[in-house]
């Protein structure tokens, strides 16, 4: 499920901790940096269990509609495609599915007005009137319909931004990420008529699949930590005196951070392109750091690199 770009963006994000406290020990950022991996899955789970809060939303609503004093043809003869659709029904009567997000406490019921706000929203969606308008049901459309709401329903959403930031810390800015791995499931239960519940490392998902000679994405993001870790305090000296026409305190920490992850990744991974690193860390500084960052990263540790390869310190085999 996670991937190396996403598992880079958590070793930033405890490193960063690591640099305004020093205090945390090497056992204590490792072992947020595995909360925080688990929190990304648990948040996909969250996430894909809106399914079938939704569409019992649209269930009550259609029949507190045939209840209604007057009710209409409409009312007493409802579309019943959404009620119905597939994919809420294979999540529902899957015991693997039920058992996580009972043991995680996962549940929307204290979310209703959310709930009725988006199915409320939904019914004036193109994509979901093409739906309902549909003269023959399938799997394959079901999931359709629900990869178009995971897709423009969610991200750009305050209400939900609020809900997520108060169930957890870890949430807020993962969406996105976890968004796509819901569409990737709606694809998966069309092909195959059931939900199955992803590896957390992307590496584990390619092994299962009989790919040879995959290195582990789990121990990658862990010797990163470990080492950027270890010598962060000797990074810090090196990029202060690369730049010794600045003054000090205008290096943010964020930028120090994630140069000295880079400089760990080169010199811990021989088999990673340098070019691959920079840009790696490039990207994580145009969201974490500020406007000018991406400059800033981009050639020092370009510049830093080169120097330590021409004096020995990091080898590449790639």
């Amino acid at each position: 499920m996670l991937n190396r770009r996403i598992l880079r963006v958590k070793a930033f994000k405890v490193l960063y901790a690591y640099a305004e406290n020093p205090d945390l020990s090497l056992k204590e950022v490792l072992s947020s940096l595995d909360a925080s991996a688990e929190a990304t899955r648990d948040l996909y789970l969250y996430m894909l269990s809106i399914v079938p809060a939704l569409t019992a939303e649209a269930a009550r609503r259609t029949e507190a509609a045939r209840g209604k004093f007057n009710p209409t043809e409409e009312d007493l003869h409802p579309n019943l495609r959404f009620v119905e659709n597939g994919i809420s029904a294979l999540l529902e009567k899957d015991p693997d599915f039920q058992r996580l997000i009972e043991k995680k406490k996962f549940s929307w019921e204290q979310q209703d007005s959310f709930l009725h706000s988006l199915y409320e929203t939904l019914k004036t969606r193109e994509y979901y009137q093409t739906y309902m308008a549909a003269e023959e049901s399938s799997l394959s459309r079901d999931a359709e319909l629900w990869k178009n709401i995971f897709a423009s329903e969610f991200e750009d959403s305050d209400a939900l931004g609020a809900i997520l930031e108060d169930a957890s810390i870890y949430w807020a800015d993962e969406l996105p990420y976890v968004l796509n791995t819901c569409i990737g499931s709606m694809d998966e239960m069309a092909r195959s008529g059931r939900w199955s519940f992803p590896p957390l490392y992307q590496s584990d998902i390619l092994s299962a699949r009989g790919k040879t000679g995959v290195e582990s994405d789990r121990d990658f993001v862990r010797a990163l930590v470990t080492a950027t870790y270890g010598r962060l305090k000797e990074y810090d000296a090196l990029i202060a005196g690369s730049v010794s026409k600045w003054d000090r305190d205008r290096l943010y920490t964020t930028d120090i951070v994630l140069i000295a992850m880079g400089l760990a990744e080169a010199e811990t991974f021989p088999g990673i392109p340098v070019r691959v690193t920079i840009n790696e860390y490039v990207e994580i500084s145009k969201y974490y750091s500020t406007p000018k960052s991406h400059g800033f990263v981009n050639g020092l540790l370009d510049r830093l690199i080169k120097e330590r390869m021409a004096s020995g310190i990091i080898k590449k085999n790639v």
